[in-house]
């Protein structure tokens, strides 16, 4: 039995995917993987090829709509499955879904999966939008409705993608979804520290608009205003999308001293170790992996009362829930945490607490191999 899994960004497979692969390899599957910019001899090829995965590399441009490209790889992708035969295939964030689940359906693989991860730039729309963006909204939902047709089942990370895709037709009633408990966390490989002496907040997060990187500098400046003690650490890059952060407005957080910028880290565990909390403003996720980390480690969160984010965290209980866009909001609970230090370590422990109950991810794991038919 062959299972292909299909990804838009390599170094996702080991990262996001790493468990899920384990498991398909214990239920004795052949494990293929198809991304781009994995050529002979690259790095990341051979990490993966370590892991005994069979490796295809294939001509996907995560970001930009050309049709050309796009449907040069749809059909890079059907002639990969026709060689291949695989018995399952699955593709995860928006390209590998849409076009994944197309060449699927024309080769013929019996059976056909989709994971949902998040919604991305396409879904992030406000009423002031402008034309170029509505419509690039609406070809994505198109594009989805018409790969999602030929799947056996769509996995989504939070209640609230399943809905929209329900309530706005891009899933078709007949096709059955299930929502998992985000990509989980290995709790054995993110346990608990011991909280540093000092308050420390951590983001971690691609440098977007979306993920609320400008609303943590505006909270961290409103704070150090008054408490020049307290550090706002960021780590990430800026990424190739059109909502990306701006080389001159990080350059400015940093050169004011308003966030210690620690860059693109391999394993963020010494960052989360590092903090007392962890912050993410995002506006939408499908389940943020970083908040899993930093709770399996121990640390309240704050985050935002959005789509894939409030599910992470009870309110009051392991953390605090902010609006979205709200950087005053954010500030009020950062000095939550300084007016009463207490409150990081409590709220840190119900975190480790959830992290094993809900988002362990050989559960998660589990779960998504039963829905498949595989265990």
């Amino acid at each position: 039995m062959k299972f292909l899994l299909i990804a838009g960004f390599p170094d996702s497979l080991l990262q996001f995917r790493g468990a899920l692969i384990e498991a398909l390899q214990a239920a004795d599957l052949e494990v293929h993987v198809a991304a781009p910019d994995l050529p002979e001899g690259d790095a990341m090829r051979q990490r993966l090829e370590a892991k005994g995965l069979i490796i295809h590399d294939i001509p996907l441009h995560r970001t930009g709509m050309s049709p050309v490209a796009d449907l040069k790889c749809t059909l890079h992708l059907w002639r990969l499955m026709r060689a291949v035969k695989p018995d399952f295939v699955m593709g995860y964030t928006i390209k590998p879904v849409i076009y994944g689940s197309l060449a699927g359906w024309l080769a013929r693989v019996p059976h056909r999966f989709a994971l949902v991860t998040g919604l991305g730039y396409a879904f992030q729309g406000q009423q002031s939008d402008g034309k170029a963006r509505r419509l690039l909204r609406s070809l994505v939902q198109g594009l989805y409705s018409l790969g999602l047709r030929r799947t056996e089942k769509v996995f989504f990370q939070n209640p609230d993608d399943e809905a929209l895709f329900r309530t706005f037709s891009i899933l078709p009633p007949a096709t059955p979804s299930c929502v998992v408990n985000g990509s989980g966390v290995n709790v054995a490989e993110y346990h608990p520290t011991a909280l540093p002496a000092a308050p420390h907040f951590l983001l971690i997060a691609r440098l977007l608009g979306d993920k609320g990187v400008r609303e943590y500098a505006q909270a961290a400046a409103q704070i150090r205003a008054r408490r020049p003690d307290v550090l706002f650490s960021l780590v990430g890059w800026i990424d190739e999308n059109p909502d990306a952060i701006k080389q001159a407005e990080l350059d400015a957080w940093t050169g004011q001293r308003t966030l210690n910028y620690l860059g693109r880290l391999a394993d963020v565990r010494p960052a989360i170790a590092a903090c007392s909390v962890y912050v993410l403003p995002s506006y939408r996720e499908g389940t943020p992996r970083t908040v899993l980390e930093a709770m399996a480690m121990g640390r309240a969160v704050i985050t935002t009362d959005a789509p894939g984010c409030r599910e992470t965290v009870m309110d009051g209980v392991n953390g605090w829930l902010v609006p979205v866009r709200s950087a005053d909001a954010l500030a009020t609970a950062m000095q939550r945490f300084l007016d009463e230090p207490e409150l990081a370590a409590r709220m840190g422990t119900r975190s480790r607490d959830i992290a094993e109950t809900k988002y362990d991810v050989h559960k998660v794991n589990a779960v998504m191999l039963h829905e498949m038919g595989i265990q």
